[in-house]
């Protein structure tokens, strides 16, 4: 290996333990205690190696959400393949975003409330949001029903899945009821 080489991996090595801590120190403690001054001191190294990472918290905020994304991608995917028949698929995805929702408050925040200068529904929007919103539209699509556009109903069935899972978690919905919400939501919405 080149020295060259080397110093690329040791970047990356670097740039993810970056962004590992400040998704730990988030999940645990939220946004407003991730600082660079906080980051440089549990990742042991000085605010200047920090800033030739990221510009700052809004650039290591976008980090998280790209990360993310593809996590929710994954878990979406997992879930609507192991259900069978597009009813079931459809309640699979729902459960699936909202636990990932759920289990990841602060990566979710990254993901869709925080400004992480990522562009959203843009041609410039990077492929880990646009695949997280495929992994969903791959399901969706099927249940969009007849004259909709497949892209049109799965922003609707999003915001309504982003609707449930900020109001629960802010305690303004009771999660007991989040399965009967859940069906209810798939019944109405998915035309199965």
């Amino acid at each position: 290996m080149s020295v060259q080489e080397r110093k690329q991996r040791e970047r990356a090595e670097r740039e993810l333990l970056i962004v590992a801590t400040a998704r730990e120190l988030a999940e645990q403690q939220g946004w407003d205690a991730v600082t660079t001054r906080r980051l440089a001191e549990r990742i042991e190294y000085s605010q200047p190696v920090l800033y030739s990472h990221f510009r700052g918290k809004r650039e290591i905020i976008g980090a998280v959400a790209l990360q993310g994304s593809t996590e929710l991608a994954v878990a979406v995917r997992a879930a609507t393949a192991a259900a069978d028949g597009p009813r079931a698929r459809v309640a699979a995805l729902a459960h699936a975003y909202l636990d990932f929702a759920a289990r990841n408050p602060a990566v979710y925040d990254a993901i869709f409330r925080l400004d992480g200068g990522l562009a959203f529904a843009h041609e410039d929007t990077p492929a880990p949001l646009k695949d997280a919103f495929a992994a969903l539209l791959e399901t969706l699509e099927e249940v969009a029903g007849e004259g909709v556009a497949p892209g049109l109903f799965t922003e609707t069935f999003w915001a309504a899945l982003h609707g449930l899972a900020t109001l629960t978690r802010a305690g303004r919905l009771p999660p007991e009821y989040t399965g009967p919400r859940v069906e209810l939501l798939v019944d109405r919405l998915a035309a199965v």
